[in-house]
């Protein structure tokens, strides 16, 4: 097992001290204030429990963009358009496609509701994983339904939403149970509503008396915003944005509201202000998520949709600001099958999943953007199109490669692509994972992140693929790089410096280790047969007595172990090896937190893969540790075919 960080009293200060800096600089007042609320009370005052969703008057609920012709739709979806049917029809029996899973049942009504949402905040009653309760209150599922009718014109995919909109607001009143209890969930499902509503305008189920029902329950969903905006603005991340969006949507799709003109002025301009402020000069997102970094950009998409009806235009900076973002995840992306390494948190999030292509395709948002901010395409047209027509940025048909101010660290090989994780984090980690190494070949992950799995969960699974032991670097005296606070804290954050790059090799380090007395560098270079990974524990100062281990986490393939060479046969029978060297070396083989070889002792997280939430599935970890006096030193071949 790996131990937990040993800390002096001196280290404990430090980091204490660094602590009340970061926290000071991300919204503590505003923290404490939404802590103090609800403690209190006063947010159940804010936000009182109601008898139903028709307490109050009735608005009228206007189109909030506009409706690609369903020519246009299926021209590009082509075969696809059987994927989507599948999917819609498989919603109308009572089954959903949570996190881009396996279909499973539909549950609109929540076992453990009744109370207020604030005893919802973080949990369960019952110490469950409210996220996987929250998936089905976005309604993401509506909107397949959505697209299903406009391509059909058949009514029973109407009906189907508004018969479960129905049973799920009757099933969860105004601030009452979970589905109330994040801002966040309020707002893309008001989001995603407000879609369905443009779409199934025409239908016939789309009654008068529907309407009127609906946008009673939406000014609660909006009124349920503002009281804790502030706590949003502490976190400054995804939710913020989202929250602002949700606001001003409510405002755009009611416009005789009298709250509508504020709604639609605070919204727009906290989501300018949070887009400002989250995205780095080179499109890196705040939460260092490839996952998050997409809702960013959907979000920015629907944002651009819905906001010039009563707004003059955007910032400059922020439109250009989101274009470098999608740039970024383009850098990283792998050409043939729109896959991005599992960077950072990965919660499964896909707002308005307006596209056949699989969950893990960043191809729809990546050049829906491009399209939309930069004004031309980054990929080309194809199958991916479908949320370009959407949401109203439709293919232009001129390839260009987008602008940078400075690159993530992408090397090419041959057949194969590298990412080497070095980041300078200017706002909280989400994982402790300086100078991981994803490694790509043929379209296909060869060395993988771990990603998430859950974040409420039993031990051993509460979110912890976050340390540094699952990802593919280096571990130092059995600790995480950095020090781990909570659930989704690190603090005392371990920063990475380049100090070589050229598009086949990099060096780079981090100084994570130092209160070890030593220095992590690791070396990436492209060869002609594969690639040479060279990782060395260097003292910072005098020689340190250290045990250094290497991780690689690899795809569950038939393998072939012979002391520090591990051979792996791919599904199309090509032979991959992996060679590690390093002087007296211990190695072990895991899959699936069960041991296969060596003697080395180990966490049961290790041999997970989750490519997506709620999700695991088996995976090779190798590992080689060695101990003595610093410096130490790995050197990691690998030998792909050509």
């Amino acid at each position: 097992m790996t131990p937990a960080n040993p800390m002096s009293l001196s280290k404990k200060l430090s980091v204490a001290f660094k602590a009340a800096i970061q926290l000071a600089f991300h919204g503590l007042p505003s923290y404490l204030w939404y802590q103090t609320k609800l403690r209190s009370g006063l947010l159940r005052w804010l936000t009182p429990i109601r008898a139903d969703w028709a307490d109050g008057p009735a608005y009228s609920l206007q189109a909030v963009l506009p409706i690609p012709t369903k020519d246009s739709i299926l021209e590009v979806l082509g075969d696809d358009l059987n994927l989507l049917i599948t999917e819609a029809d498989e919603i109308l029996g009572g089954e959903v496609r949570l996190f881009g899973g396996l279909p499973q049942a539909l549950v609109l009504e929540p076992e453990q509701a009744g109370r207020h949402w604030s005893a919802y905040e973080h949990a369960l009653p019952d110490g469950g994983d409210i996220k996987c309760t929250w998936e089905v209150g976005r309604f993401g599922w509506a909107t397949v339904l959505a697209r299903a009718y406009h391509v059909t014109g058949y009514d029973k995919y109407a009906a189907a939403f508004w018969r479960y909109t129905e049973r799920f607001l009757e099933a969860n009143p105004p601030n009452q149970g979970p589905h109330w209890a994040s801002a966040q969930e309020v707002a893309l499902r008001l989001i995603s509503i407000s879609f369905c509503v443009s779409v199934f305008a025409p239908a016939k189920s789309t009654t008068s008396r529907r309407l009127a029902m609906l946008s009673q329950s939406l000014a609660h969903h909006a009124a349920r915003i503002p009281p804790s905006l502030s706590y949003a603005r502490a976190q400054n991340n995804n939710h913020l944005l989202s929250e602002a969006m949700g606001l001003y949507t409510a405002g755009v799709l009611m416009p005789d509201h009298p709250r509508s003109q504020r709604w639609r002025k605070v919204g727009l301009r906290v989501f300018m202000q949070g887009l400002q402020r989250q995205i780095d000069a080179d499109g890196a997102y705040i939460q260092h998520s490839a996952n998050y970094q997409r809702l960013m950009l959907q979000l920015a998409l629907w944002a651009r949709v819905v906001t010039p009806r009563y707004e003059k235009g955007w910032p400059g900076s922020q439109w250009y600001k989101v274009a470098k973002a999608a740039g970024w995840l383009h850098r990283i992306m792998e050409p043939t099958n729109g896959r991005l390494p599992n960077l950072g948190p990965n919660d499964g999030a896909y707002i308005l999943p307006l596209t056949t292509r699989p969950h893990a395709d960043f191809r729809p948002v990546i050049e829906a953007v491009s399209r939309a901010f930069l004004g031309y395409d980054m990929i080309g047209s194809g199958p991916w199109d479908e949320l370009s027509l959407w949401l109203f940025a439709p293919p232009i048909g001129e390839n260009k490669t987008p602008p940078f101010f400075e690159d993530p660290l992408r090397l090419e090989g041959p057949q194969s692509w590298g990412y080497l994780r070095a980041a300078h984090f200017p706002a909280r980690p989400g994982h402790a994972d300086q100078l991981h190494f994803d490694l790509w070949w043929r379209g296909q992950n060869i060395a993988r992140d771990a990603g998430t799995y859950r974040y409420n969960a039993p031990q051993p699974w509460d979110n912890s693929l976050m340390v540094t032991a699952v990802h593919n670097t280096v571990t130092v005296n059995g600790l995480d790089q950095m020090y781990r606070a909570g659930r989704f804290l690190w603090l005392d954050w371990a920063q990475a410096f380049v100090t070589e790059v050229d598009e086949t090799s990099a060096v780079a380090k981090h100084h994570g280790y130092r209160s070890q007395g030593v220095i992590h560098e690791r070396c990436v270079e492209s060869l002609a047969t594969g690639w040479l990974v060279t990782d060395q524990v260097r003292p910072e100062y005098d020689s340190a007595q250290v045990t250094a281990r290497l991780h690689w986490l690899l795809p569950d393939w038939p393998w072939a172990l012979g002391g520090g060479r591990l051979q792996l046969t791919s599904p199309e029978g090509d032979i991959i090896a992996l060679d590690i060297q390093a002087a007296g070396a211990q190695f072990t083989l895991v899959r699936a937190g069960e041991r296969l070889a060596g003697d080395l002792d180990f966490p049961p997280i290790l041999g997970w893969y989750s490519p997506t939430y709620d999700y695991r599935e088996p995976a090779l970890s190798f590992m080689a540790e060695v101990s003595g006096p610093a410096p130490l030193e790995f050197s990691s071949r690998w030998e792909l075919p050509a």
